[in-house]
């Protein structure tokens, strides 16, 4: 199996970057996920995340899930779970409203450090957003443009973690599911794998490594890209041993963003009779998504194309 693609940013600023947007090009048209290295947020930085993450996670969700577990009686089960996920999530709004001073149980310095980390975030989602605008031919700021709505992208932060599973068999830490929206910038720990993706329909691990971040693109990023970049079945095993964080960072399009296939890659689709994606309002397929998480993304695109043919039926012409 060839290797995981890891991306050094650093080499986009010197004589190795024609070399390196190669390697942007290949991860997303071959694997849907990257990591990246020397993407500059500090590591210090990351070190406090991890830190108060993990802090918050012992102080105030461990008892709670060990509670949940115990009234679902999920250490005894003998069959597999279908129904839900070895995990234990909060979520943190950044954008277009930020409600982190709303979300019980934080601290003042985790929500102040979790404030700062998401800025860097957003930062680095948009600047990779505009290196994949040019490895497609688009004009730089497309992508965000697309993402823009009236109000501007959604961007939010899922933290979780996978407290050690005594039937790792049986319950996943997380069902295996593409990604609904746009750009996914992973913080993940460096010592407790788990997270896989579906690669020539094998599961593959994606390494666990100190101060990265994995990027993997969502539902939208293949509309957009017309199929060129696909979003990827990723899932994340449960483990006996250790508890696994992961802070994944969603930057989506606004909800009343209308997204569609980029003009341009429709015309060289067109001539190749690759197939079109719909074009659909964003909040429309999330609804759709939210009932269909984990199932495959083809019959959400059909739904949408589906909706779209009813759209452009003008009621009058038909009567």
């Amino acid at each position: 199996m060839e290797n995981f693609p890891i991306i050094n940013l650093e080499k986009l600023n010197g004589a190795e970057r024609a070399n390196t947007m190669g390697m942007i090009k290949d991860a997303c048209e071959n694997w849907g996920f990257f990591e990246l290295v020397n993407h500059g947020i500090p590591h210090e930085v990351m070190d406090t995340v991890e830190k108060l993450t993990k802090g918050h996670y012992k102080k105030c969700m461990e008892q709670r899930f060990k509670e949940l577990v115990a009234s679902k009686g999920l250490e005894a089960v003998q069959a597999e779970v279908t129904d839900l996920d070895w995990e234990s999530t909060f979520f943190l709004r950044h954008l277009p409203v930020s409600n982190i001073s709303d979300v019980p149980d934080l601290d003042d310095e985790y929500r102040e450090v979790m404030r700062d980390f998401a800025k860097r975030l957003e930062k680095l989602a948009e600047e990779l957003l505009d290196l994949l605008c040019e490895n497609l031919g688009l004009e730089k700021g497309y992508l965000k443009k697309a993402f823009y709505g009236t109000k501007g992208p959604n961007f939010g932060s899922k933290v979780s973690n996978y407290p050690p599973c005594p039937k790792p068999d049986l319950i996943k830490g997380l069902r295996a599911h593409t990604d609904a929206g746009g750009i996914v910038l992973l913080f993940q720990d460096d010592k407790v794998s788990g997270l896989q993706l579906l690669k020539d329909d094998q599961w593959i691990d994606v390494p666990p490594m100190r101060h990265s971040i994995v990027v993997n693109l969502g539902d939208q990023i293949e509309v957009i890209t017309n199929g060129k970049y696909k979003s990827v079945m990723h899932r994340v095993i449960a483990q006996t041993d250790g508890t696994r964080m992961s802070l994944a960072s969603f930057y989506n399009p606004g909800s009343d963003a209308v997204i569609y296939p980029a003009p341009t890659l429709v015309e060289k689709a067109k001539e190749e009779s690759k197939q079109v994606y719909p074009k659909f309002l964003f909040d429309d397929y999330m609804k759709l998504y939210a009932g269909l998480k984990f199932q495959a993304k083809e019959p959400r695109f059909e739904a949408m194309k589906a909706m779209e043919a009813e759209l452009k039926v003008d009621p009058i012409a038909s009567a």
